[in-house]
């Protein structure tokens, strides 16, 4: 994607990096051969952003062309907002505290050229603040408060406040930056779009393992996509992609949800998008919407400190419990007898005002179907774990934390579990979906609708085998190819 840089003045960034064109602000604003452009990464580094100034118009006017303008209107409006500020700084006070502890004074400021800072030890903290409030050049104040340090403050600064010293550093920074989204012509000719895709190698369980991901990456070539594994300090990077495909365990409140919710309002193609995450990962909203729907699930109580002594006299015990933001057979448990549901309910409880309580339904295993763009894409039994009765025994580690699983031919699975788990899937959206369906009595339950389900290797793609990542691709390609049209005939 091609790269300007936009300054009130050529002489007020006299550099030539290359593959980067610089153009003084009054020429993008006004000569129509910026105006026609497409696919431009505008870089705005005016004197100023106020709001009217010519700053201002450089990243407005560009997103009004498509172009993708650092900082967005968006950024600099946040930038000016305490209460943002402040938000950002109680989610990166650990990292703050630690990376600033060798300091003497009360005072700290941290420059931030293209996310980076001229000292090690900060760069994580400047790739984070960075990643909140994305501008090429930033100036982050601290203040030390009662031995703790806190952001007073975060600016974009023009290129005219860059220290002299420093421009050898930020020079480095920028030309690295600029060839990390340069498309090389080699590349032109093969690929059509870009594609992230959102990994975590930490993770203990993540959705699909290294080898799906491989596949992910070969199936997205076939289809004319070249895809790029990102971790969570690419955030900042969003804006080279066409598209987004989140292959981490996701939360609202969680990184992978601001992921998300950026690369939409970026205009990319996201999977998970954002509103599949708030409603797949809240099982309370999940009880409500089936029911209102009439959809069959096990029975279901939404469970809060007035009325869980209703519990057992509703469902019967034993029960099961869940959290709201249970994931992964974690934060769901079994209760047994009158004692365990009143310790258990006093502990979630506490967490949250609401809990959803379901009856038991003893089942050797329970289907997932998977549903990609309102389509089945794969058919599974999950057996429950050995002596268990879920599919995952949190608290073992060897061979018998997993049950064993069988892959089928969608076409040959139970026709009811397949149409109740569309059903389920249609009212959340039109993304990649795990529906979790029991069979109980040749009845079909819908047990819960999740967002990024699991794609692994030699599981999910027994039956499709390479098949079943082409066609997430060719979802994916669709998408894409559909928005630019859009974009283009507007």
């Amino acid at each position: 994607m091609p790269a300007v840089v936009v300054a009130n003045s050529s002489k007020d960034w006299p550099f030539q990096i290359p593959n980067v064109e610089i153009v003084d602000a009054k020429s993008y604003l006004t000569k129509s051969e910026y105006y026609e452009r497409r696919n431009v990464r505008v870089f705005n580094l005016c004197r100023s952003y106020r709001y009217q100034s010519t700053g201002y118009y450089v990243s407005l006017l560009a997103e009004a062309r498509g172009h993708r303008p650092l900082p967005h209107v968006t950024t600099v409006q946040d930038l000016k907002s305490a209460s943002v500020v402040k938000i950002v700084a109680a989610d990166l006070d650990e990292l703050i505290q630690s990376s600033l502890k060798r300091i003497v004074s009360d005072t700290f400021e941290l420059s931030i050229y293209f996310g980076r800072n001229m000292t090690e030890r900060y760069q994580r903290l400047a790739i984070r603040l960075f990643n909140q409030f994305q501008a090429p050049l930033l100036r982050a104040s601290f203040v030390r408060v009662d031995n703790e340090w806190a952001l007073k403050s975060i600016q974009a600064i023009p290129a005219s406040e860059v220290p002299e010293k420093h421009w050898p550093f930020v020079i480095e920074m920028a030309t690295k930056y600029f060839e990390g989204q340069a498309p090389k012509a080699s590349r032109k000719a093969n690929f059509r779009f870009d594609l992230a895709i959102l990994t975590n190698e930490s993770e203990a369980e993540p959705p699909s393992d290294s080898k799906a991901i491989e596949k992910f990456v070969k199936a997205a070539a076939g289809c004319g996509i070249r895809a790029q594994v990102i971790e969570r300090d690419d955030y900042a990077r969003l804006a080279e992609f066409d598209a987004l495909f989140i292959r981490e365990t996701t939360s609202v409140n969680h990184y992978t949800y601001r992921f998300s919710q950026r690369a939409a309002s970026e205009g990319l193609v996201v999977i998970d998008d954002p509103l599949s995450i708030v409603k797949c990962s809240n099982k309370v909203y999940l009880a409500e919407l089936m029911a209102r729907q009439k959809l069959l699930t096990p029975k279901t109580l939404v469970v809060h400190k007035d009325n869980w002594q209703n519990v057992q006299t509703e469902l019967g015990i034993p029960l099961v419990l869940k959290k709201p933001d249970s994931a992964f057979s974690k934060g769901v448990i079994k209760v047994t007898s009158p004692d365990e549901l009143e310790m258990a309910m006093k502990e979630m409880l506490a967490d949250s005002d609401l809990v959803v309580a379901q009856e038991f339904l003893p089942t050797a295993f329970d289907w997932r179907i998977g549903i990609i763009d309102r389509q089945p894409l794969f058919a599974c039994k999950y057996f429950m774990a050995p002596k268990h009765w879920q599919i995952i025994r949190q608290e073992c580690q060897d061979k018998n934390r997993y049950g064993n699983f069988e892959t089928m031919p969608v076409e040959i699975a139970p026709l009811g579990a397949v149409r109740t788990a569309l059903k389920a899937a249609n009212l959340i959206g039109d993304g990649f979906y795990g529906v979790d369906i029991k069979e109980s009595n040749g009845k079909f339950y819908v047990i819960e609708v999740n967002d990024n389900p699991n794609v692994d290797t030699g599981v999910e793609d027994k039956v499709l085998r390479d098949e079943l990542y082409l066609r997430v691709m060719r979802v994916f390609l669709r998408r894409i190819e559909m928005k630019k049209a859009n974009y283009y005939q507007s």
